[in-house]
């Protein structure tokens, strides 16, 4: 089996680092607005109209995309025009520029080319808020309601603009949590934690043993597990306020158990990893899982295939966990990167593209995306999926929170390093000694200050 790494999968799947959330069903999504739509897009239906929809084509392949596009024509009459390429930019950009869009475009956030992102900052991407109001159709249900909770928010660029609207909708994702050796947690009779303080606890059982309570493969590994990590210290608003990094929130109480949490698990962190923490080695961070001499590392889904290979420890079972709760029956969080679907504000069937993108979160586009291995945040989704799929994506189902978001980009400023610069590669000098957590913070602060003084 062909072995895909992190950076392989969010370059072949599209997901951009900043994954993001929709808005809550509130605001404008009423019913009256949902109808009104609904019956734009019926009214279109009879016209015959013949929507233009663009899709990237990723490690799912570009099949499932001609068969959900004629489900959705079978269901609805709407016809649909529809290109899919490696490089969607490249076909669509140049007609784009000319005015010619596309209805609706499948293109995550975070791409080289940074055509969503353009699309955004020159505020060219229609308000979708009332789809999730909308009936899905050919089903008796909101799309809000199929929508996994937790991936139904306001913090992120799926509201870019920050006026409790919501512009780009969720599509494939994947989540990321603590993987671990289930194997062995059932060999040494060790429950999973639940909290910090039940972490600690194992971590000192784990060290009698000679087995490291943790590792990760890299630092840029810090990303998901450290916003996950904000999440569950101070709720949304602290999420959002410290990713965009709002003046003395790094000397909040939440900024605080974040930093306090990092250390303490920098000093529970298998003494080897800093030195194997790179692009080229970082497998072998990984295989101290496989070989019980660590018991958790940050991950995403993409681990299995990663390290398909590699050899294991006898009764190696591949487990996943969200976060450990700050508190007792605290909250607990599971970072998401996921895909983006949107309107051009410039779309000349805008209804019948809402009625589309309502579409896919049917039980008929889940399955034909689940069949190509991509899975939409719909509630009953792991239903759909087999072997160890059903455990990762079920991480939702079994009370964790979607955590969504990442920090805002910023200008290039000369002698300003990058946001994994800033914030997640000292944790190798915390593992080592040589750096303290002061010292992390004290430069955090520092380079906060630049990065809000020059918010894009």
């Amino acid at each position: 089996m062909k072995r895909i790494s992190r950076r392989n999968f969010l370059k072949v799947a599209g997901v951009g680092a900043a994954a993001l959330g929709l808005a809550a069903c509130g605001g404008s999504s009423s019913s009256t607005a949902s109808s009104a739509a609904s019956s734009s897009a019926t009214s279109a239906a009879a016209e015959n109209v013949t929507i233009k929809v663009a899709a990237i084509e990723t490690g799912y392949g570009a099949e499932m995309w001609k068969k959900v596009t004629e489900a959705f024509t079978a269901e609805t009459g709407i016809k649909v025009e529809l290109t899919t390429d490696k490089k969607l930019e490249d076909v669509i950009g140049p007609s784009m520029q000319g005015g010619d869009y596309p209805d609706v475009v499948h293109l995550a956030t975070g791409r080289e080319a940074a055509l969503t992102e353009q699309f955004i900052k020159d505020k060219n991407i229609a308000e979708i808020t009332d789809v999730l109001s909308m009936k899905v159709p050919g089903e008796d249900v909101t799309v809000g309601d199929k929508i996994i909770p937790g991936f139904v928010n306001d913090n992120s660029t799926t509201n870019p603009y920050a006026d409790g609207k919501t512009y780009l909708a969720p599509m494939f994702y994947s989540p990321c949590g603590l993987f671990y050796n289930k194997g062995l947690f059932a060999e040494k009779g060790w429950e999973v934690p639940t909290t910090w303080d039940e972490m600690w606890e194992l971590g000192d059982k784990a060290k009698a043993e000679g087995i490291s309570l943790f590792t990760y493969p890299t630092t840029g590994y810090f990303d998901a597990f450290f916003y996950a990590l904000m999440y569950e210290a101070g709720g949304e608003e602290f999420f959002y306020d410290a990713t965009h990094y709002a003046e003395g929130i790094w000397d909040t109480d939440a900024a605080k158990t974040c930093f306090d949490i990092v250390e303490k698990l920098a000093s529970y962190t298998n003494p080897i990893t800093p030195a194997q923490a790179n692009d080229q080695d970082f497998t072998q961070n990984q295989q101290l899982v496989l070989d019980n001499k660590a018991l958790f590392m940050p991950n995403g889904t993409w681990i299995v295939s990663e390290m398909a290979e590699a050899p294991r420890a006898d009764g190696f079972e591949w487990g996943m966990t969200a976060l450990p709760a700050i508190t007792e029956g605290g909250d607990r969080y599971s970072y998401t990167f996921f895909e983006q679907m949107w309107i051009p504000k410039g779309a000349e069937n805008i209804d019948a593209a809402k009625q589309f993108i309502a579409f896919m979160y049917s039980d008929k586009a889940a399955d034909l995306f689940a069949e190509a291995g991509a899975a939409q945040p719909v509630t009953g989704i792991v239903d759909k999926l087999t072997g160890d799929n059903q455990i990762f994506y079920g991480i939702y189902d079994d009370g964790a929170k979607a955590a969504l978001g990442a920090f805002a980009s910023y200008k290039s400023v000369a002698g300003l390093g990058t946001q994994r610069e800033v914030f997640f590669d000292p944790v190798n000098a915390l593992v080592s000694g040589s750096m303290t957590k002061d010292e992390w913070v004290s430069s955090i602060k520092t380079a906060s200050d630049q990065m809000r003084a020059n918010l894009t």
